[in-house]
């Protein structure tokens, strides 16, 4: 199969998010599509996939042209996406995921899950993919879940395969078990289209890669040929520092002081057990370990929106063990949560509401039983250009944004306000080179400006590059130090510490 895109144009409404883009897909091949979030990567893709009809341009499979009316369209033709965002039933089996829409049946119109069942497994064994097809969704991690929505695609016959961001929520060892799905389907014979704003990540699975900058292409490279340098200016439009630059480590008293933390999760099980940690004013304190082992649930407990179970959490001195999440804000502690579409913003709220909802009711925004929404306009429009979120206009509805955007308006929320400690988890999860260059400057100032920072990510070059000192968790647990009076950082030793081995 080869897939042929002739200039195609996508507008929403005055918004260019595609300008006569030319692009070639073949059989037994990596096209790597790298871009900036907002580039427009996905806005093609979901024109290649049926989701959007082009306002220019044609499609041609195997030289002859093409016109979908919907997805059905797409998926008959051979296509199929795999979208960052998961589109799958939680209470629903893997089975019944996969056949949703296409279901087999048996006598009378019956569904047959048996047959169903058994597809799944033919498929699995074809390309390693390893899913009980009777598991439900609820219970599946991330990485798995993502293995669902291969099959899904595989199950309707699809010979160019889009993967949108795939690896945006997925641990490092769940990226190398895809790598190694994306090279089997690749030498199955399928047509791959990786779109991608992680520069390492496109070097090492694509056979080819373009750069997509503005809805426009505007370069084009392959790996062992091209540099992370040259992709990364190519995908900003100019030169990119992947250097962290920061005065030398000189911390301030304590801020932050936890001691012997225990919070449990939904089912009554220990997720954090037993944790000492503290954070000084002046330092960046990074927690690193393979999701799952108690960091998200930690985060909500410091940020007052999970109950400690045993243990005491001090800021400045002050107690705040049972304190709310609107009385540590007030103290000037912010929050930037893991997941920002489910705890971050309301995505049919604006982009101008999202920016006070955790400081409405501040006297700089609220007459008493009214919002000064003159104030809240010009208080949004003034950070979303400090923080470089790319809206067309604060008005928008923060769902319409892309992710990073979606990210950067977390961030100026927490950030475009007089804090004293940040806590973030994840924060340059889903954001391009550009994105993420900027978004650690910030927290470098904050820093700079006597902040106390504690991160979580599961991005270990983001935390040796950033941290003045790294705690490793496993198990719910502080198991390893490394940096200032601790160990010096070496990746393979806080490797080992992430997989609860000593080393």
């Amino acid at each position: 199969m080869e897939i042929e895109l002739r200039g195609i144009t996508k507008r929403f409404g005055e918004v260019v998010a595609n300008s006569d883009v030319n692009l070639t897909i073949r059989a037994g091949e990596v096209l790597g599509l790298l871009g900036e979030n907002g580039a427009g990567k996905s806005t093609l893709m979901n024109v290649l996939s049926g989701l959007y009809r082009p306002d220019g341009g044609e499609i041609l499979i195997d030289g002859k042209p093409v016109q979908f009316r919907g997805p059905g369209d797409a998926i008959r033709a051979g296509i199929g996406m795999v979208h960052q965002h998961f589109m799958l039933v939680p209470v629903f089996t893997v089975a019944e995921n996969v056949v949703l829409g296409v279901e087999p049946t048996g006598p009378v119109d019956f569904l047959d899950l048996k047959k169903a069942r058994a597809q799944v497994r033919e498929i699995n064994e074809t390309y390693g993919l390893e899913v009980d097809p009777d598991e439900y969704i609820e219970n599946l991690p991330v990485g798995v879940q993502q293995r669902v929505e291969i099959i899904k695609v595989l199950f309707r016959s699809a010979n160019a395969i889009i993967f949108d961001e795939p690896t945006a929520v997925l641990t490092p060892q769940e990226v190398t078990e895809f790598f190694a799905i994306v090279k089997s389907l690749r030498s199955a014979g399928k047509a791959i289209v990786f779109i991608t704003h992680k520069l390492h990540e496109i070097l090492e699975v694509a056979d080819r890669i373009s750069v997509l900058r503005e809805g426009r292409i505007v370069g084009e490279g392959v790996p062992g040929k091209t540099t992370d340098l040259e992709l990364a200016e190519m995908m900003v439009g100019r030169p990119v520092s992947f250097k962290v630059d920061k005065t030398p480590f000189s911390p301030g008293p304590v801020l932050l002081d936890v001691q012997h933390l225990t919070v449990l999760r939904e089912n009554d099980a220990v997720a954090v057990n037993d944790l000492t940690l503290n954070v000084r004013a002046g330092e960046i304190v990074g927690i690193a370990g393979v999701q799952g082992n108690g960091q998200s649930e930690l985060v909500e407990a410091l940020a007052g929106v999970r109950r400690v179970a045993g243990g005491s959490v001090m800021f400045q001195g002050k107690d705040i063990t049972g304190a709310s999440a609107r009385d540590r804000h007030r103290l000037g502690m912010a929050h930037i949560p893991e997941d920002r579409q489910r705890t971050g913003i309301i995505a049919a709220f604006t982009v101008a509401e999202n920016m006070v909802l955790d400081t409405y009711y501040d006297s700089r925004f609220s007459r008493g039983l009214a919002m000064d929404w003159q104030a809240v306009n010009q208080n949004s429009a003034a950070a979303a250009a400090a923080f470089d979120v790319r809206t067309p206009s604060i008005f928008e509805k923060a769902g319409h944004l892309s992710g990073g955007n979606q990210q950067k308006l977390v961030v100026a929320r927490e950030l475009n306000r007089d804090t004293k400690l940040l806590i973030a988890s994840q924060p340059t999860r889903g954001l391009d080179v550009g994105s993420i260059e900027y978004i650690h400057k910030r927290i470098v100032d904050a820093r700079e400006e006597g902040d106390g920072i504690l991160i979580v990510s599961s991005e270990l070059d983001e935390i040796m590059s950033l941290c003045d000192r790294i705690l490793v968790m496993f198990k719910g647990r502080i198991v390893a130090e490394f940096g200032a009076a601790g160990r010096p950082a070496n990746k393979n030793d806080i490797g080992l510490a992430m997989a609860g081995v000593a080393a």
